[in-house]
C-alpha cells in the first residue's frame, strides 16, 4: 500500500505492527517482535520509518471524561457572519479547553466543534459566555450526544 505523495510502502509486517500498537500503544515491542518473528531492532526501524513519513505520530493515553465529571458531549455548528472570520473564530475556540475538535466544514455551518461539559448547565454557560461571544460568530446550533456508540481508527 502506498501512502500520500511520499510513496512509502506499507507491507504486511508494517500493518501487523500498526494493528498491535493501535490496539495497545503500551504493548512491549519485543512481544510484537516475537509474535511476528523479527527482531525488536527491526520493529524500531520500521516505526521510525513510519513516523518520519507521517503515517504515525506519538502515542497517548485515553482519559475517561465521565470519571473526571464530564458527562455531556455536544457538537456545535457555528455560523460566522463572514467566511473571512474563520481564523479569528478558531483562535477564540482554541482558548476554550472544553473544545476537543474543530472542523472547517461545507454545508450550513462554517465550523463544527466537538465539546465536552460537566452537564447541560455547563454547556449552556459555554455557549452563552464563551462561544457565542467570539468575534465573528453570528449564531450556533447545538446537538447533544446521548451516547457514543462507535469510536475507532481506520482499519489496516
Amino acid at each position: 500500500m502506498k501512502i500520500n505523495s511520499l510513496q512509502i510502502e506499507i507491507d504486511g509486517i508494517d500493518k501487523e505492527i500498526l494493528r498491535d500498537l493501535m490496539n495497545d500503544a503500551r504493548k512491549p515491542i519485543l512481544q510484537i517482535a516475537n509474535k511476528i518473528g523479527i527482531s525488536g531492532a527491526a520493529i524500531h526501524q520500521r516505526l521510525r520509518k513510519l513516523e518520519q513519513a507521517g503515517v504515525i505520530s506519538g502515542s497517548k493515553f485515553t482519559v475517561s471524561n465521565k470519571v473526571l465529571g464530564y458527562s455531556t458531549m455536544a457538537f456545535v455548528g457555528i455560523y460566522l457572519d463572514k467566511a473571512a472570520r474563520n481564523s479569528e473564530a478558531v483562535k477564540g475556540l482554541r482558548k476554550i479547553p472544553e473544545v476537543l475538535e474543530c472542523h472547517y466544514t461545507t454545508g450550513n455551518w462554517s465550523i463544527l466543534i466537538k465539546i465536552i461539559c460537566r452537564d447541560n448547565e455547563h454547556l449552556m454557560q459555554l455557549l452563552n459566555t464563551k462561544i457565542q461571544t467570539i468575534e465573528g460568530v453570528s449564531r450556533t446550533e447545538t446537538f447533544i450526544s446521548l451516547d457514543q456508540q462507535i469510536e475507532r481508527q481506520i482499519q489496516l
